[in-house]
Protein backbone atom coordinates (compact mmCIF):
# COMPACT_ATOMS: atom_id res chain seq x y z
CA UNK A 1 0.00 0.00 0.00
CA UNK A 2 2.83 2.37 0.60
CA UNK A 3 6.43 3.03 -0.71
CA UNK A 4 8.92 2.25 1.76
CA UNK A 5 11.00 5.54 0.57
CA UNK A 6 8.32 8.28 1.64
CA UNK A 7 7.42 7.02 5.04
CA UNK A 8 9.07 9.87 6.31
CA UNK A 9 6.67 11.87 9.35
CA UNK A 10 7.40 15.00 9.22
CA UNK A 11 6.38 18.11 11.30
CA UNK A 12 3.89 20.38 10.74
CA UNK A 13 2.93 24.17 11.58
CA UNK A 14 -0.54 26.00 10.28
CA UNK A 15 -0.01 29.00 8.62
CA UNK A 16 -2.80 30.27 6.91
CA UNK A 17 -1.50 33.14 4.38
CA UNK A 18 -3.04 37.02 5.45
CA UNK A 19 -4.02 37.38 2.03
CA UNK A 20 -6.13 34.47 2.60
CA UNK A 21 -7.71 35.75 5.18
CA UNK A 22 -8.52 39.11 3.75
CA UNK A 23 -9.95 37.32 0.83
CA UNK A 24 -12.14 35.56 3.10
CA UNK A 25 -13.15 38.74 4.79
CA UNK A 26 -13.45 40.44 1.16
CA UNK A 27 -16.02 37.35 0.21
CA UNK A 28 -17.97 37.80 3.27
CA UNK A 29 -18.86 41.67 2.92
CA UNK A 30 -20.13 41.10 -0.53
CA UNK A 31 -22.89 38.65 0.00
CA UNK A 32 -25.97 39.14 -1.66
CA UNK A 33 -28.53 38.64 1.16
CA UNK A 34 -32.25 37.13 -0.04
CA UNK A 35 -34.93 39.00 1.50
CA UNK A 36 -36.24 37.10 4.75
CA UNK A 37 -39.60 35.94 4.19
CA UNK A 38 -42.95 37.03 5.65
CA UNK A 39 -42.94 36.45 9.88
CA UNK A 40 -39.72 34.70 9.74
CA UNK A 41 -37.45 37.50 10.82
CA UNK A 42 -34.86 36.61 13.22
CA UNK A 43 -35.56 38.63 17.25
CA UNK A 44 -32.60 37.52 19.98
CA UNK A 45 -35.52 37.83 22.66
CA UNK A 46 -37.40 34.99 20.77
CA UNK A 47 -34.32 32.64 19.83
CA UNK A 48 -36.92 29.88 18.20
CA UNK A 49 -39.16 32.28 16.17
CA UNK A 50 -38.54 32.92 12.29
CA UNK A 51 -36.66 29.23 12.02
CA UNK A 52 -39.72 27.33 10.65
CA UNK A 53 -38.80 27.44 6.95
CA UNK A 54 -35.06 27.08 7.75
CA UNK A 55 -32.11 29.78 9.17
CA UNK A 56 -33.84 32.80 9.48
CA UNK A 57 -31.44 35.56 7.04
CA UNK A 58 -30.98 37.68 9.60
CA UNK A 59 -29.84 35.08 12.01
CA UNK A 60 -27.33 34.02 9.08
CA UNK A 61 -26.13 37.42 8.43
CA UNK A 62 -24.78 38.03 12.13
CA UNK A 63 -23.13 34.54 12.12
CA UNK A 64 -21.50 36.09 8.62
CA UNK A 65 -20.42 39.03 10.20
CA UNK A 66 -18.84 37.38 13.43
CA UNK A 67 -16.93 35.40 10.61
CA UNK A 68 -15.83 38.41 9.41
CA UNK A 69 -14.99 40.23 12.26
CA UNK A 70 -15.21 38.24 15.01
CA UNK A 71 -13.75 35.21 14.81
CA UNK A 72 -10.05 35.66 15.64
CA UNK A 73 -8.70 32.85 13.32
CA UNK A 74 -5.04 33.35 14.40
CA UNK A 75 -6.29 32.69 18.19
CA UNK A 76 -7.43 29.69 16.96
CA UNK A 77 -4.59 28.98 14.72
CA UNK A 78 -2.19 29.38 17.83
CA UNK A 79 -4.27 26.79 19.53
CA UNK A 80 -3.71 24.06 17.09
CA UNK A 81 -0.53 25.04 17.09
CA UNK A 82 0.22 24.51 20.87
CA UNK A 83 0.01 20.93 19.83
CA UNK A 84 2.77 18.30 18.00
CA UNK A 85 1.60 18.15 14.93
CA UNK A 86 2.45 15.85 11.81
CA UNK A 87 1.82 14.82 8.25
CA UNK A 88 2.90 11.79 6.21
CA UNK A 89 2.07 10.32 3.01
CA UNK A 90 0.00 7.03 2.80
CA UNK A 91 -1.40 5.53 -0.24
CA UNK A 92 -1.00 8.20 -1.92
CA UNK A 93 -2.64 10.44 0.19
CA UNK A 94 -1.21 13.27 2.82
CA UNK A 95 -2.47 12.91 6.24
CA UNK A 96 -2.35 15.47 8.76
CA UNK A 97 -2.65 14.61 12.60
CA UNK A 98 -1.91 15.68 16.10
CA UNK A 99 0.36 13.03 18.12
CA UNK A 100 -0.04 13.88 22.02
CA UNK A 101 2.45 11.57 24.24
CA UNK A 102 1.07 11.20 27.63
CA UNK A 103 3.64 11.48 30.68
CA UNK A 104 2.42 8.19 32.06
CA UNK A 105 4.85 5.41 30.66
CA UNK A 106 2.12 2.78 30.72
CA UNK A 107 -0.27 4.92 28.32
CA UNK A 108 -2.55 3.37 26.07
CA UNK A 109 -2.51 4.47 22.26
CA UNK A 110 -5.75 5.56 21.33
CA UNK A 111 -7.11 6.69 17.94
CA UNK A 112 -9.79 9.55 17.40
CA UNK A 113 -11.63 10.22 14.65
CA UNK A 114 -13.55 13.11 14.03
CA UNK A 115 -16.80 12.73 11.85
CA UNK A 116 -18.79 14.99 8.62
CA UNK A 117 -18.51 17.57 8.73
CA UNK A 118 -15.84 17.62 11.36
CA UNK A 119 -11.90 18.17 11.97
CA UNK A 120 -9.50 17.47 14.77
CA UNK A 121 -10.58 20.57 16.69
CA UNK A 122 -14.03 18.23 17.71
CA UNK A 123 -11.04 16.58 20.32
CA UNK A 124 -8.76 19.87 21.95
CA UNK A 125 -10.88 19.92 24.97
CA UNK A 126 -10.24 16.72 25.81
CA UNK A 127 -6.28 15.80 24.78
CA UNK A 128 -5.52 17.10 28.46
CA UNK A 129 -7.90 14.84 30.65
CA UNK A 130 -7.10 11.59 27.92
CA UNK A 131 -3.37 12.32 28.22
CA UNK A 132 -2.33 13.48 31.51
CA UNK A 133 -5.29 12.71 33.91
CA UNK A 134 -3.33 13.00 36.67
CA UNK A 135 -2.41 17.23 36.25
CA UNK A 136 -6.44 17.26 35.30
CA UNK A 137 -7.01 15.83 39.00
CA UNK A 138 -7.47 12.31 38.43
CA UNK A 139 -4.78 10.34 38.91
CA UNK A 140 -6.55 6.84 39.01
CA UNK A 141 -7.80 7.18 35.65
CA UNK A 142 -6.33 5.64 32.65
CA UNK A 143 -3.79 7.90 30.01
CA UNK A 144 -3.44 7.84 26.71
CA UNK A 145 -1.01 8.28 24.01
CA UNK A 146 -3.60 10.55 21.95
CA UNK A 147 -2.74 10.26 17.55
CA UNK A 148 -5.35 12.43 16.61
CA UNK A 149 -5.54 12.16 12.61
CA UNK A 150 -7.61 14.77 10.13
CA UNK A 151 -9.37 12.01 7.90
CA UNK A 152 -8.48 12.06 4.12
CA UNK A 153 -10.17 15.42 2.22
CA UNK A 154 -10.77 17.08 5.70
CA UNK A 155 -8.79 19.77 6.57
CA UNK A 156 -4.96 19.66 6.29
CA UNK A 157 -5.36 16.09 5.39
CA UNK A 158 -7.28 16.68 1.99
CA UNK A 159 -8.01 17.26 -0.94
CA UNK A 160 -8.41 13.77 -1.79
CA UNK A 161 -6.02 12.48 -4.94
CA UNK A 162 -8.38 10.10 -5.98
CA UNK A 163 -11.95 8.56 -5.41
CA UNK A 164 -12.22 5.41 -3.11
CA UNK A 165 -10.98 6.83 0.10
CA UNK A 166 -14.41 5.16 2.17
CA UNK A 167 -14.23 3.75 5.86
CA UNK A 168 -12.00 0.59 5.25
CA UNK A 169 -9.52 2.27 3.15
CA UNK A 170 -9.02 5.09 5.41
CA UNK A 171 -8.70 2.59 8.24
CA UNK A 172 -6.20 0.71 6.31
CA UNK A 173 -4.24 4.26 5.99
CA UNK A 174 -4.54 5.05 9.60
CA UNK A 175 -3.42 1.68 10.62
CA UNK A 176 -0.09 1.87 8.45
CA UNK A 177 0.11 5.26 10.62
CA UNK A 178 0.05 3.52 13.97
CA UNK A 179 2.83 1.26 12.49
CA UNK A 180 5.07 4.10 11.34
CA UNK A 181 4.23 5.35 14.88
CA UNK A 182 5.72 2.05 16.62
CA UNK A 183 2.69 1.15 18.63
CA UNK A 184 2.06 -2.38 18.76
CA UNK A 185 -1.36 -2.19 20.31
CA UNK A 186 -4.26 0.68 20.52
CA UNK A 187 -7.77 1.79 20.70
CA UNK A 188 -10.12 3.43 18.48
CA UNK A 189 -12.60 6.12 19.04
CA UNK A 190 -14.55 7.14 16.54
CA UNK A 191 -18.08 9.25 16.17
CA UNK A 192 -20.16 9.84 13.25
CA UNK A 193 -18.45 9.35 10.17
CA UNK A 194 -15.36 8.36 12.42
CA UNK A 195 -18.28 5.41 13.86
CA UNK A 196 -17.61 3.82 10.30
CA UNK A 197 -13.93 4.35 10.40
CA UNK A 198 -13.31 3.02 14.11
CA UNK A 199 -15.21 -0.56 13.77
CA UNK A 200 -13.45 -1.28 10.37
CA UNK A 201 -9.66 -0.61 11.97
CA UNK A 202 -10.73 -3.86 13.88
CA UNK A 203 -11.31 -5.66 11.00
CA UNK A 204 -7.87 -4.44 9.33
CA UNK A 205 -5.53 -4.61 11.76
CA UNK A 206 -6.93 -7.58 14.18
CA UNK A 207 -3.98 -8.43 15.60
CA UNK A 208 -3.01 -5.00 16.79
CA UNK A 209 -6.54 -3.23 17.62
CA UNK A 210 -7.05 -3.41 21.29
CA UNK A 211 -10.80 -2.43 21.43
CA UNK A 212 -13.26 -0.04 19.97
CA UNK A 213 -15.53 2.83 21.14
CA UNK A 214 -18.28 4.45 18.91
CA UNK A 215 -20.49 7.56 19.62
CA UNK A 216 -22.52 9.27 17.72
CA UNK A 217 -23.13 6.18 14.98
CA UNK A 218 -25.73 6.59 12.83
CA UNK A 219 -26.26 4.09 9.53
CA UNK A 220 -25.03 0.52 10.49
CA UNK A 221 -26.06 0.76 14.67
CA UNK A 222 -28.84 2.61 14.46
CA UNK A 223 -31.92 -0.01 13.51
CA UNK A 224 -34.71 1.61 11.16
CA UNK A 225 -37.74 1.31 11.58
CA UNK A 226 -41.00 2.10 13.37
CA UNK A 227 -39.86 3.34 16.90
CA UNK A 228 -42.19 1.91 19.64
CA UNK A 229 -44.70 3.92 21.54
CA UNK A 230 -43.48 3.13 24.80
CA UNK A 231 -40.09 4.49 23.40
CA UNK A 232 -41.18 7.51 21.32
CA UNK A 233 -43.20 8.42 24.78
CA UNK A 234 -39.46 9.32 26.57
CA UNK A 235 -38.68 10.98 23.56
CA UNK A 236 -38.11 15.04 23.60
CA UNK A 237 -39.90 17.22 20.95
CA UNK A 238 -36.78 18.01 20.01
CA UNK A 239 -35.31 14.54 19.18
CA UNK A 240 -39.43 13.74 18.14
CA UNK A 241 -38.84 16.67 15.79
CA UNK A 242 -35.17 16.08 14.52
CA UNK A 243 -35.53 14.63 11.15
CA UNK A 244 -38.75 16.46 9.82
CA UNK A 245 -37.25 19.45 11.30
CA UNK A 246 -33.68 18.73 9.19
CA UNK A 247 -35.63 18.27 6.29
CA UNK A 248 -37.33 21.76 6.73
CA UNK A 249 -34.49 23.87 6.81
CA UNK A 250 -33.64 22.27 3.75
CA UNK A 251 -35.98 25.30 1.36
CA UNK A 252 -34.31 28.40 2.97
CA UNK A 253 -30.76 26.86 3.31
CA UNK A 254 -31.01 26.20 -0.53
CA UNK A 255 -32.27 29.44 -1.14
CA UNK A 256 -29.42 31.08 0.76
CA UNK A 257 -26.49 29.30 -0.52
CA UNK A 258 -27.54 30.04 -4.28
CA UNK A 259 -28.15 33.49 -3.84
CA UNK A 260 -24.29 33.63 -1.31
CA UNK A 261 -22.10 31.09 -1.98
CA UNK A 262 -19.56 32.30 0.69
CA UNK A 263 -22.09 31.51 3.41
CA UNK A 264 -23.56 28.41 2.89
CA UNK A 265 -25.40 26.54 5.41
CA UNK A 266 -25.65 22.73 5.76
CA UNK A 267 -28.20 20.85 7.85
CA UNK A 268 -26.13 18.57 10.60
CA UNK A 269 -26.28 14.82 9.82
CA UNK A 270 -24.08 13.83 13.41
Amino acid sequence: MTNPTTNQIEEFRIAIPQADLDDLADRLARTRWPSSLPGAAWDHSAPGAGWERGVPVGYLRELAEYWRDGFDWRAQEARLNSYPQYATRIDGQKIHFLHVKSPEPDATPLLLLHGWPGSVVEFLHVIGPLSDPRAHGDGSAPAFDLVIPSLPGFGFSGPVTEPGWGSRRIAGALAELMARLGYERYGAQGGDFGAFVAPDLGRVDPGHVIGVHVNAATMGFIPFGDIPEQDLATFSPAERSAPSGCRATWPRATAISRSSPPARRRCPTG
